[in-house]
């Protein structure tokens, strides 16, 4: 492992960079500033290691502008409609910021702030935990809540997140990694040609704003069907703009389980996701423009990466009919994301 200081906020907080790395070649950077990775180095068929994670060159453009590019996202990734939800009788009030509805933790989540950070020895292998005191009333949210995550590489070319929380007050959570990926490169253009498989025969609908309606829906049929391997090309003209929906992986509760799998014809690489998280987002770049210019100076179109968000249920402290998402005092949340690459 290895250590850097990447640059200052704007308050004057050193934020760090550790590199992981293993024998084969996989080697990923995590800042301390959103817990962000900001690269990750995958071999291709041919043994040539390429950037497949969409970023920037320096820290003030993270500061400046970031669709949250490779962060943790928390205290709770993706949406409570009407920045609100009413817990054991008492009504709180987020911070709303993405029209009258609360994103991916508000104003200044997860993803803004800087983590502590130390060295963290696994079962396999060394890593890096991040840790964060979120205080009780941040954004809105009750608790005094401490975050762990560690990430950690492993001989097996697995990337691992490993998560953990506990609070003084009952509050919602639900954490998350926002990546962008593209496997062919960050820079290679757009990810329409690589193929994917999500391992989810049902998904959440959602009304105009992204909001869950609670209901539940077969993907059979539907341009929503990924239970076999799809090129992304074939199905992007029924789309009106792209993916982003909620898909209800084919899991128990709390194991861990084959998500999804996206392979790149171009260079080989394929990467499997397994999650203990009940859901995933699949979201296609929708709203990458060509405004920004990431690292080594690449332009990044529309549709030049995707995500993959293992997480909870959007709106779930608004609906009971969704797994619930407290987490209550004395106890601990975990949940665990690997990221699996290898060649075909």
């Amino acid at each position: 492992m290895h250590q850097e200081t990447f640059g200052y906020t704007r308050d004057n907080k050193r934020v760090d960079v550790f590199t992981l790395t293993n024998r084969s070649g996989l080697r990923a950077r995590i800042m301390t500033y959103g817990g962000i990775l900001l690269s990750l180095q995958v071999p291709n068929y041919h043994g040539k290691v390429h950037d497949v994670v969409l970023g920037y060159n320096n820290l003030e453009d993270y500061i400046r502008y970031n669709p949250y590019f490779g962060a943790v996202v928390g205290r709770y990734a993706n949406r409570i409609a009407e920045a609100r939800f009413t817990l054991n009788g008492v009504e709180y009030r987020l911070t709303p910021n993405e029209g009258h509805h609360h994103l991916h933790g508000g104003i200044r989540g997860f993803d803004k702030v800087v983590w502590s950070a130390e060295e963290a020895r696994t079962n396999k292998g060394t890593g890096i935990q991040l840790v964060y005191l979120s205080k009780d009333g941040e954004e809105g949210y009750p608790g005094n809540l401490i975050c762990k995550v560690v990430y950690s590489i492993t001989e097996a070319n697995e990337l691992r997140l490993d998560y953990e929380a506990k609070t003084d007050k009952p509050t919602p959570l639900n954490l998350t990694n926002h990546t962008y990926f593209n496997l062919a490169g960050h820079d290679s253009g757009d990810v329409l040609s690589h193929v994917f498989q999500i391992n989810a025969d049902r998904y959440a609908p959602v009304d105009n704003y992204l909001i869950p309606t609670g209901q539940i829906k077969t993907v059979k049929g539907s341009s929503l069907d990924f239970t076999q391997p799809t090129c992304l090309a074939s199905r992007m003209s029924l789309m009106t703009s792209g993916y982003d929906h909620i898909y209800v992986i084919n899991k128990r509760p709390g194991t861990l389980s084959l998500a999804a799998k996206v392979h790149d014809p171009a260079s080989g690489r394929t990467m499997e996701i397994d999650t203990t998280e009940p859901t995933v987002q699949f979201y296609t770049g929708n709203c990458l423009d060509g405004s920004i210019t990431g690292k080594g100076s690449a332009v990044y179109q529309r549709h030049a990466g995707f995500c993959l968000e293992t997480q909870h249920f959007p709106d779930s402290p608004n609906r009971p009919e969704f797994p619930s998402t407290i987490l209550k005092p004395g106890k601990t949340y975990r949940q665990r994301t690997i990221y699996r690459f290898y060649t075909e």
